[in-house]
């Protein structure tokens, strides 16, 4: 995705009689704390002045007053103007997904030294006229910077990499603040119609439009390809977006794909609805079977094997280095579903997989505030998926890409909590006389417990289990809960209860729901961070109660 340069507007100091101070100042002190440094290129004196044409306005005699902190005051407003992004001209000049142009741009040129331009201290150059900015990249345009990835190579901590990944470490947007900036714009300026043509023939970058980019997003992209070990990642408006684009996007009109019998339902209905319209076919299997993945490669000419991993809600687990090895003999792609594992607890793309997409709604933005999903793999693989997302839109507005970005930085820590909950949890509620079966990798119960143990490094905060009890009876146990919302979603720092029946499929018959696997009885429970022993003590008084 190419990224457009916008104008730094000159900030001009104009002379008039009415100032007195002294003539001829000197700006080549030392600077003031640790603020930029302001050097003088030419000394202003009034002869310089009246050489300048000021004479015109007919001043007999010219006499700056300048403030005693007009150093510090200068130096802050010039960085102000370097980061200022209210009117939308920050952009950034080294992120494109399309491909690469003969002839780079000035600002792709500069790309490579962005990250010693951003660390660089900021120098403001004072002439009669003008005060410009260096120390950052400059065509004349408001300064951006470049991303690297390889800047992380040092961290060897998934957690120091959510927190700097993307900003301190590789952040396109040159600004000495610690958060990252909210570029709220619409669209992209060109300064020239000839600027356009170049942008068009591939010879200058630009995000152009909203929906083709945006720097804040960047950031949330650059940070979720770090953590992944990507090449380059998507976000989008919403996990199901992600997947649908992903689906139309790489599985060809007429062709065929394979997925499994346990998954999130909208994925499912977009699948058994929607993707038959495009004569597109659909074998599924369950998430175990892998003779049965063979035999539809053998049979149909797949394109892609899509799969939740652990799956929603029994959290089944795919052998992801086993199937993609199996896809890739027989040239069909694979695609997991990683949101319930999350980021920390499995790298689907070191085990094989060529995409790995997450509901980034839920542990990735982590607060329960914010709709997101996203795609990471190879550059050309998403670069598909970004053709077509940019004609369709969905596009994630940037102040909710500055909410994953923040979510983001405490990912570690709330994983962390999680997991160490849900497990404990989960062998606490397979303990008890009141729970007839639990669902969670973790256990040694669970069908997919070895698989889970050498992919995952830790089981994730989601926990299904099944009452003793039917409908009724669940519900009784759901109400008298006191710390979990009954409510959709899952993965924020607050803790969410939800009967699937009712929550997910109270529009099919009882009947209709046990082909899915759907049992009136069946929970779904979200462990936020809430203390480990206060969700005990409520889960225990809620199950005491039925």
């Amino acid at each position: 995705m190419a990224v457009s340069s916008a104008s730094l507007t000159p900030r001009v100091f104009n002379a008039y009689s009415s100032f007195e101070c002294r003539p001829d100042p000197d700006f080549s002190g030392a600077p003031i704390g640790d603020k930029p440094r302001v050097a003088s290129s030419r000394r202003v004196t009034p002869s310089s002045l009246y050489a300048g044409g000021v004479t015109s306005r007919g001043l007999s005699s010219l006499i700056f007053r300048f403030p005693p902190n007009f150093v510090r005051q200068l130096s802050v407003k010039a960085r102000r103007n370097c980061s200022n992004i209210g009117v939308a001209q920050i952009v950034a000049a080294s992120w494109s997904n399309g491909p690469a142009s003969d002839t780079p741009s000035s600002a792709a040129a500069a790309a490579s030294a962005s990250a010693q331009a951003a660390a660089a201290a900021v120098t403001v150059t004072v002439n009669a006229d003008v005060a410009t900015v260096k120390g950052c990249i400059d065509n004349g345009s408001v300064q951006i910077g470049g991303s690297d990835n390889s800047t992380t190579s040092f961290l060897s901590s998934d957690g120091s990499i959510t927190v700097h990944a993307g900003e301190r470490l590789g952040r396109g947007i040159v600004t000495d603040a610690i958060t990252t900036p909210v570029v709220n714009t619409s669209a992209y300026f060109f300064k020239k119609t000839q600027e356009l043509i170049d942008f068009k023939e591939k010879r200058h970058t630009s995000f152009e439009y909203g929906r083709y980019g945006n720097p804040t997003t960047v950031v949330a992209e650059e940070k979720i390809s770090a953590l992944e070990g990507a090449e380059s990642t998507l976000i989008m408006a919403s996990g199901m977006c992600a997947s649908t684009v992903m689906l139309m996007a790489l599985v060809p009109a007429g062709g065929h794909m394979v997925t499994t019998t346990d998954c999130y339902r909208k994925t499912r209905i977009f699948i058994e609805n929607f993707l038959p319209k495009m004569g597109i076919s659909v074998t599924v299997i369950d998430p175990a079977d892998v003779e049965g993945l063979e035999d539809a490669l053998n049979k149909n000419n797949v394109s892609l094997f899509f799969t939740e991993s652990p799956t929603n809600p029994f959290l089944r687990c795919v052998d992801i280095a086993r199937v993609s090895k199996l896809c890739h003999s027989k040239g069909a792609l694979v695609c997991i579903d990683g949101t319930f594992a999350t980021p920390l607890n499995q790298k689907a793309l070191a085990l094989g997989a060529d995409l790995v997409l997450h509901s980034a709604t839920k542990f990735i933005g982590g607060h329960n505030d914010v709709l997101a999903g996203c795609i990471s793999g190879p550059e050309k693989l998403v670069t598909e998926i970004r053709t077509l997302h940019h004609v369709l839109g969905g596009t994630l507005n940037p102040n909710a890409t500055y909410l994953i970005i923040r979510g983001m930085k405490t990912l570690h820590l709330r994983v962390q909590q999680q997991n160490s909950t849900a497990l404990r949890m989960a062998e606490v509620l397979e303990a008890h006389p009141r729970v007839r079966r639990v669902y969670y990798p973790g256990l040694p119960s669970h069908p997919e417990h070895e698989i889970a143990k050498q992919q995952m490094t830790g089981f994730g905060g989601v926990v299904s289990f099944e009452v003793d009890g039917d409908l009724m009876t669940t519900i009784k146990f759901v109400d008298a809960l006191k710390i979990p919302y009954i409510a959709p979603s899952f993965g924020g720092c607050e803790s969410i209860v939800d009967q699937p029946a009712i929550m997910s499929y109270w529009d099919l018959s009882q009947a209709e729901r046990r082909k899915y696997g759907i049992e009136d009885n069946l929970v779904r429970f979200s462990f936020g961070v809430e203390d480990f022993e206060d969700l005990k003590a409520d889960v225990l008084q809620a199950l005491s109660t039925i």
